[in-house]
């Protein structure tokens, strides 16, 4: 997919209509998401924004993802317990997830179809449907 670059000031706009407050960290932060669309853990967030400016601490990451996840800017994807990524691409979509390189690769929505999904409780509706697959080099023969 070719996405349109963001300069900072456009993810400052950005953030204003999802009713953020572009702080410079927060700025930077969204810069590391949106400049090459790639699925990045928190850590690798971190490590991405201090390597610039070596100023933002791992809570700061923490809460600016969390506060990106309550304002629909970014997706979480919980590939395992222990690994977790953000990704910023939010319209509906699917993954292929390496589990020997720990790489996530976009599938497209129209290329899975889900059928035969179980009654859903009471009171509630469905927010949306993520599939994720696993895979891992095949042993040689």
């Amino acid at each position: 997919m070719n996405f349109k670059p963001y300069s900072r000031d456009d993810l400052a706009g950005l953030l204003r209509s999802h009713g953020i407050t572009p702080t410079h960290q927060r700025i930077e932060i969204a810069f590391v998401l949106f400049e090459k669309r790639e699925h990045l853990s928190a850590d690798q967030i971190l490590a991405l924004v201090n390597a610039r400016h070596a100023e933002t601490s791992k809570a700061t990451v923490y809460n600016t993802l969390k506060l990106f996840l309550e304002k629909k800017l970014v997706r979480e994807l919980i590939v395992d317990p222990a690994k977790v990524f953000y990704d910023p691409n939010t319209e509906p979509h699917h993954h292929f997830y390496d589990v020997d390189s720990g790489e996530l690769t976009d599938i497209p929505a129209q290329s899975v179809r889900v059928e035969g999904l179980p009654p859903l409780p009471e009171g509630v509706v469905a927010e949306g449907v993520d599939v994720i697959v696993r895979t891992r080099r095949a042993a040689a023969s």
